[in-house]
């Protein structure tokens, strides 16, 4: 009976409670209900001329872009669109600024609500100060729908931005707001607080609002309800500024044109005092002008063209001064003047010529003369100047002239003779002198040279060679026989060192010393080349001449090498594809006349038209069955404005080998996304482009081994098919000092041929040693003979 009683009295409390719920529900519907009208009330036939300005960069997904769109959809709910009443314009930004439509272009709510919802995500850059200057000088014109600034009709720009801009904004927001324009800035996500204030209208709090996401966006609509639908006293009330007045939440302020200042009364303007504020730089007196200063001279003073300095003005030129030679102007006049060795008549204008040796102190042994400022003096003929420039000494015809005596000068009275030291002679030529020719005297017993020395002689020997113990003999100086040179195919003398070679047909490893294969061999190429802005013209010239440069390393025809090309920039453009063209003299004459196309970076999509298209059959890729190696250059010198990694991870796997070359701001994360493993072999990256060689090269030598990496699977999978090969067949072996050929039975022989090769070349080396050794002996011992005759025939 309790327990059904105590039932009954918590079911009387439930009722209760519930009732007291929906009364306290129903009341509060009732005022927000209340305040929604009343809001709405407000906002009716509300004069506002309200631009939407919202960030659509990059960095904004699409689901956060539809979020700003269904803000701006809910802001327009409140508002009393109309003609007369509000006039709404809306403009997206990102590298560049897209004016959705003007104040003037619609007229009713449904249709801006319908502009709205078509409006497209542009996705690029975060150009935010252009979208402003953009506001503030289109816009906001009376050309695009803004009323009259005498009518007093509120100007307000809502800007919504989620980072960092690109470009300036603090100076061109200061303009804006002092035009008259009340800016909002919401910032969402991790924007930058200082740009948000350098941006929106003061007091800050009022007009500055931050949001963690764009889901929150939402929660600033009453907010904006109130601030747009509240009385503007500019409109309403006497105001009294003198320049402008500028709307805010419940009050006005005032604010003056550029060049003036707010005085203390905080509605009229003052000239603002430039010349005490700023660098003016004039050089005499600055004067203010309305927004600017102009610079000015003393009495007796003239402005320069520079516009702020100041010069005296020039008699010389204002009057006719008279003067022979040169005028020189003084403070209030001029004077006359002569050049060097002129004096001044007494006239005071003209100029006679000073007579420096008639004065007779010049001191002069011989003559004196003449010149424009002083004299010289001047000795007779056989007789020279001494050093004092006045005393006058006889010709030393062996210190003055140049008498190429090979040992001795001696004077005669009016020149010289030439005389030998004692073991001398004099040669024909009465100036140079030989010693006594030992060699040809003495059995001097010289494998290769005698050279004669002061009293005896000494044996030299052939460059190449160096002298033995004895003094006399020769040995070669050949390094390559006498150490471990290491080298794979050759080994070559020179000078104090040598060098390693290779046998044509291979290249130089990076050690120096080992041999790798470039065989003329198929490969089917695709060169992916950046065509953006921040490349520059110069620069794309040197890319061209770097696929040229790779193009010389190959042999192209449609047996060998097959190469296409890709230019991308915003767009992606087939410049050839492999089918094109077979020989290299087309090939490069069509890199040469590529336009340069200086846009943005899609190197994604240009990616993407490489797996899809380039390595096709119908553009000229030869079919998969064949093994050919598919090899893509990618060249890049920024980030990339799209996915790569993908079309790069699927070009890979079909096959593809991926080299990514980055110059200069490259980002080395991308370009390993791009490129083939290992990275070591397959990313290039230089600081700029004067590297340009290197990378070549580098490209060349990692393409050749890619090639002979493929060569050696392709020899190993047709070692059973020898049948191919004729019986008799001649095979070319390239050898440094010509081409030999070989005839031979079998394939199997060409290693025999070819160490048969080198062993010929080494003894054709030695050969040639040997002749030059002789012949130099040879020419040696008719230059004695010669000299011997020549002497019996002078005695």
């Amino acid at each position: 009976m309790n327990f059904r009683i105590f039932s009954v009295f918590l079911s009387f409390l439930l009722l209760v409670a519930i009732e007291a719920r929906e009364k306290r529900q129903s009341a509060e519907r009732n005022e927000i209900e209340a305040q929604a009208v009343l809001l709405k009330a407000a906002c009716h036939n509300k004069p506002l001329d309200l631009v939407f300005i919202i960030d659509s960069s990059r960095s904004v997904r699409p689901h956060d872009f539809q979020k700003v769109k269904e803000f701006l959809i809910t802001i327009l709910k409140f508002l009393d669109i109309s003609p007369e009443a509000t006039r709404v314009g809306l403009l997206q930004y990102g590298s560049t600024v897209k004016n959705e439509f003007s104040l003037k272009t619609f007229k009713r709510k449904s249709d801006i609500e319908r502009a709205v919802k078509r409006m497209m995500h542009l996705a690029t850059g975060t150009m935010t100060g252009l979208a402003l200057q953009y506001a503030m000088n289109i816009a906001f014109s009376e050309a695009e729908g803004a009323r009259p600034s005498d009518q007093y009709v509120p100007r307000i720009a809502m800007i919504v931005t989620d980072g960092r801009p690109q470009d300036p904004v603090a100076e061109i927001a200061a303009k804006a707001r002092n035009s008259g324009i009340l800016i909002f800035a919401i910032g969402v996500g991790r924007v930058d607080m200082t740009t948000l204030i350098s941006i929106g209208s003061e007091p800050h709090d009022e007009h500055v609002f931050l949001v963690a996401n764009f889901s929150q966006i939402e929660t600033l609509t009453s907010v904006f309800q109130n601030k747009l639908c509240a009385p503007h006293l500019c409109a309403t009330t006497s105001h009294g500024c003198d320049h402008f007045c500028i709307n805010t939440p419940g009050s006005y302020l005032c604010r003056c044109k550029q060049g003036y200042i707010l005085n203390p009364d905080e509605k009229t303007c003052k000239t603002q005092d430039l010349c005490a504020t700023e660098k003016h730089g004039c050089e005499q007196i600055c004067v203010n002008t309305p927004g600017s200063f102009l610079c000015q001279c003393y009495e007796a003073y003239e402005l320069n063209r520079d516009g702020k300095t100041c010069k005296r003005p020039d008699y010389c030129a204002l009057s006719r001064h008279g003067c022979q030679h040169e005028c020189v102007n003084t403070d209030d006049s001029y004077y006359c003047k002569c050049r060097n060795g002129f004096s001044l008549n007494a006239d005071k204008k003209t100029c006679k010529k000073i007579d420096h040796c008639a004065s007779g102190s010049h001191g002069c042994e011989h003559e004196c003369m003449n010149t424009d400022s002083s004299f010289v003096c001047k000795c007779r003929e056989g007789y020279v100047l001494n050093r004092n420039r006045k005393t006058c000494r006889k010709v030393d015809h062996c210190a003055e002239n140049n008498h190429g005596c090979d040992h001795i000068c001696v004077n005669t009275d009016d020149s010289y003779v030439c005389q030998c030291y004692e073991g001398f002679l004099i040669n024909e030529d009465l100036k140079t002198c030989s010693a006594v020719d030992h060699c040809v005297l003495n059995e001097h017993g010289c494998e290769h040279l005698c050279v004669n020395a002061e009293g005896s002689f000494t044996c030299q020997c052939f460059e190449g060679y160096v002298l033995r113990d004895d003094k006399k003999t020769c040995r070669s100086k050949d390094l390559c026989k006498s150490v471990d040179h290491g080298c794979e195919h050759t080994c070559v003398n020179n000078e104090e060192s040598y060098i390693c070679k290779c046998f044509e047909g291979y290249h130089l490893g990076e050690d120096g010393k080992s041999c790798k294969r470039c065989g003329e061999g198929p490969v089917d190429l695709v060169f992916i080349i950046d065509g953006s802005k921040s490349l520059g013209e110069d620069n794309f010239e040197l890319v061209k001449q770097f696929v040229i440069g790779i193009l010389d390393s190959l042999e192209i025809s449609q047996k060998a090498a097959r190469v296409g090309l890709i230019q991308y920039s915003t767009h992606v453009r087939t410049e050839f594809t492999m089918a094109q063209y077979s020989t290299a003299k087309d090939m490069k004459k069509a890199v040469s006349q590529i336009k340069y196309m200086g846009r943005g970076s899609m190197t994604g999509l240009a990616l993407k038209l490489m797996y899809e298209k380039s390595f096709s059959e119908a553009q000229g890729s030869r079919p998969r069955s064949m093994g050919v190696p598919r090899v893509a250059i990618v060249f890049t010198d920024g980030r990339a404005q799209d996915e790569v990694s993908d079309w790069a991870s699927r070009a890979r796997d079909g096959g593809v080998t991926i080299y990514a070359v980055g110059v200069g701001k490259a980002i080395d994360e991308e370009l390993q996304e791009i490129a083939s493993a290992p990275q070591e072999k397959h990313v290039i990256h230089a600081d700029d482009f004067s590297s340009m060689g290197y990378i070549t090269e580098k490209l060349k030598s990692s393409i050749c081994e890619g090639w002979n990496n493929w060569k050696r699977t392709t020899d190993m999978s047709n070692l059973d098919t020898s049948s191919e090969f004729k019986a008799e067949r001649e095979i070319t072996v390239s050898c440094s000092m010509s081409a030999i050929k070989f005839t031979t039975q079998a394939e199997d022989k060409s290693a025999e041929e070819q160490c048969k090769c080198k062993n010929i070349m080494e003894f054709q080396s030695s050969a040639s040693e040997e002749v030059k050794r002789l012949t130099h002996q040879l020419e040696e011992i008719t230059r004695r003979m010669e000299l011997l005759e020549n002497r019996v025939g002078q005695r």
